[in-house]
């Protein structure tokens, strides 16, 4: 799983740690998926290590940044704000930014529901051009419903995604959004959405040009399967992701029980509970599908309440 460990590629670019004050040869800035990280005891806070980048990297020219962590190791985890701040503050030097991953951060470094997150839509106004973005984290994690005309991949990972943040992606007009992944999490981390939030997404009437649809990490992802087996928007899907969650023979037989799902290029069920009779099944049922069943859970819990999420604390 990708956040178990720092990612290596992003937008299509090879990531590369930006180091302040490196004597070494650095990469062009449009070459790479520059990092920006506070080390461990660092003598710079995050606003010093974003001016040093900009004094030593052509702004101009970045075509994709990755947040890693950003706060002060000695004083514990603060608010990814002052981020968001930096960022925004110098919006019009990074005219060719298309794609910013915030809270790049691995379990080792901090838990997913320990990242403290804040309002995102202001990196959205700043950046209308923005092409791609990906969160990390879902406490304290804002939006508030937006037109991006650009922006063609949307990612927020979270071990407990707020409904609020759910109705909001729902509420925007994207245009030109092609790709969605949702990480629901679960109610004790905050992830309190249901399956009446995820309607806009279903019913095919919103995001046009939408081709992959991740619901995923959900402790309702049966309910999610069982409507998504008869949701319009699935004929328009190229591939879709249903994987993390407490998936069971229950919302897969209500995926084999509804729409046709050959034209999928892709389904991804990873991290489930399903019995090896249902999977045979879908593989059957699906033979020119790209279909991930990997991490079996195990079937022999009965009681649900032992069955868990890929991701929530």
């Amino acid at each position: 799983m990708t956040i178990a460990r720092h990612i290596e590629r992003f937008h299509d670019l090879p990531v590369h740690e930006f180091v302040p004050d490196d004597t070494r040869p650095r990469p062009a800035a449009d070459a790479v998926a520059w990092r920006l990280a506070l080390a461990y005891r660092s003598e710079q806070d995050f606003a010093q290590l974003w001016q040093s980048f900009l004094r030593d990297v052509d702004p101009a020219d970045v075509r994709a940044l990755v947040i890693g962590p950003w706060w002060d190791w000695d004083k514990g985890y603060d608010s990814v704000r002052p981020v968001i701040e930096v960022l925004t503050a110098e919006a019009r030097r990074l005219p060719a930014l298309e794609a910013l991953f915030l809270a790049e951060v691995t379990f080792d470094e901090c838990e997913v529901s320990w990242l403290v997150m804040d309002d995102v839509t202001p990196l959205l106004a700043a950046f209308p051009t923005l092409t791609s973005l990906t969160v990390r984290g879902g406490t304290g994690l804002g939006l508030d419903p937006v037109r991006h005309d650009a922006l063609t991949t949307l990612r927020i990972e979270s071990g407990g995604l707020p409904a609020a943040v759910v109705r909001a992606v729902a509420g925007s007009e994207l245009p030109a959004l092609e790709h969605l992944d949702l990480w629901l999490g679960v109610d004790e981390y905050g992830g309190d959405a249901t399956i009446d939030d995820l309607a806009p997404f279903l019913d095919g009437s919103r995001l046009p040009k939408l081709r992959h649809l991740g619901l995923a990490n959900s402790e309702f992802q049966d309910e999610i399967a069982a409507a998504l087996a008869h949701a319009p928007v699935v004929a328009r899907l190229e591939s879709l992701d249903l994987s993390m969650g407490v998936l069971s023979d229950e919302g897969a037989t209500a995926l084999l029980e509804g729409q046709p799902l050959t034209h999928l290029r892709s389904l991804d069920l990873h991290h489930h509970y399903l019995t090896e009779e249902m999977q045979q099944r879908l593989g059957d049922a699906l033979p020119g599908v790209a279909l991930d069943l990997s991490e079996a859970e195990g079937d022999d819990m009965d009681d649900e309440d032992d069955r868990y999420v890929s991701v929530a604390e």
